[in-house]
């Protein structure tokens, strides 16, 4: 069985990144609706028979379980990897055979993306972040083939994972699902998508930060 795990941090401690941009309230409405978005691809996708969404936010388990998603409930978070290979062992146990983990914060990303991962004839299929050293999407025949390592550089770590486990790993180029928001320069490039959705709703509710982004970046100083 194929499936899709997506966890989802607290949001008031998400996009640490974006505060020098973004006040609280405005980087916890922005997660909100890039999950909802996320969601939406998620719902949209036909390869999937099942998604699972795992998180310690009460709100968000609700949001899941409208969409008819199953929840797997955290007390504690402790890091994305850990929370993945928890949640892997138990979509295992459950019979699923190939597990597509995806973040939340892809607000482009389309049903049609997640098919395209799952389409990929490997052990694992990972899709890079938009500057190549990260993980965006990685799929693992089975589940629990070998332990995730999110984070920095993340990428060469999995490669190198799937090596020691003799599995086969292809790279996928999907420019919806590399185009992650972290920071403001994610932020600045997202513009350029022109997304849809709820986050293309925040966007339009918020011309003073589209200008703010708009603006050449100021130079760093020497150092």
């Amino acid at each position: 069985m194929r499936a899709l795990l997506l966890p989802v941090k607290l949001r008031d401690n998400a996009k640490q990144r974006l505060a020098p941009l973004l006040v609280q309230e405005d980087r916890r409405s922005l997660m909100s609706a890039m999950i909802a978005d996320g969601f939406a691809a998620a719902r949209a996708a036909r390869a999937p028979a099942r998604v699972y969404v795992v998180t310690a936010d009460p709100g968000i388990a609700a949001m899941a379980e409208d969409f008819g998603f199953r929840v797997l409930h955290e007390e504690t978070q402790t890091s994305e990897s850990a929370s993945v290979d928890a949640a892997s062992r138990h979509c295992e146990s459950e019979g699923v055979t190939a597990l597509l983990r995806l973040p939340l914060d892809l607000p482009v990303m389309t049903g049609g993306d997640i098919d395209a991962i799952f389409a990929a004839e490997a052990d694992v299929v990972i899709v890079p972040s938009r500057d190549g050293t990260g993980t965006n999407a990685i799929l693992r025949r089975p589940p629990t083939l070998f332990p995730s390592h999110f984070g920095p550089d993340s990428l060469p770590k999995h490669q190198g994972e799937a090596a020691r486990a003799g599995a086969s790993c292809v790279l996928l180029t999907l420019p919806r699902i590399g185009m992650d928001v972290d920071d403001a320069a994610d932020l600045r490039a997202l513009l350029a998508h022109a997304p849809a959705g709820a986050t293309g709703a925040w966007l339009a509710a918020r011309p003073d930060v589209v200008r703010r982004l708009r603006l050449p970046p100021r130079p760093e100083p020497p150092a």
